[in-house]
């Protein structure tokens, strides 16, 4: 169970921070709430204590495990060889496995071939919501604002 205070990253969202634990009532029933105010649109999520499971809600990586993850981003190599429609696939399963890793790796993969190639809507949309959340989690993780993160990205991958 996570407590008040934890940076947490809500796959498919972003980080954010657990402001509060709260019972609410909702269609009659009430249930134990996480109040997480996320960092992209600063928007506030409640998460049923009782699906946090289901949601693949993690706690934020720790700093060393972010400094390796930066590495791979980096210096990692992007496959080439993949169809638009396998490319897709995978890299919407690695979004969906909310690991910081994968996730990094469609940033890094998508913004690699995007400088090379007009990405379709479909990737150019998921490579937009991919950073956004890798992002959040980076500046979260680093105590950076989101514009300090967005240029950490922009100015190494290559």
């Amino acid at each position: 169970m996570f407590q008040v205070g934890d940076c947490i990253v809500y796959p498919m969202q972003g980080a954010g921070v657990i402001e509060a634990i709260e019972v609410k009532e909702i269609q009659g029933e009430k249930q134990q709430y996480y109040i997480i105010n996320m960092r992209i649109n600063k928007m506030q999520v409640m998460i049923p204590i009782a699906k946090a499971d289901k949601s693949r809600i993690r706690l934020a990586t720790d700093l060393i495990t972010l400094e390796n993850v930066l590495d791979i981003f980096y210096h990692g190599v992007t496959d080439t060889t993949l169809s638009m429609k396998e490319r897709y696939k995978i890299n919407l399963e690695k979004l969906k496995s909310g690991n910081i890793q994968e996730g990094a790796e469609v940033v890094r993969d998508l913004m690699r071939i995007n400088k090379n190639k007009s990405l379709n809507s479909s990737e150019k949309q998921m490579l937009e919501s991919a950073r956004r959340i890798f992002i959040s989690e980076l500046g979260l993780i680093r105590g950076i604002t989101e514009n300090q993160a967005i240029d950490l990205l922009n100015n190494k991958v290559g």
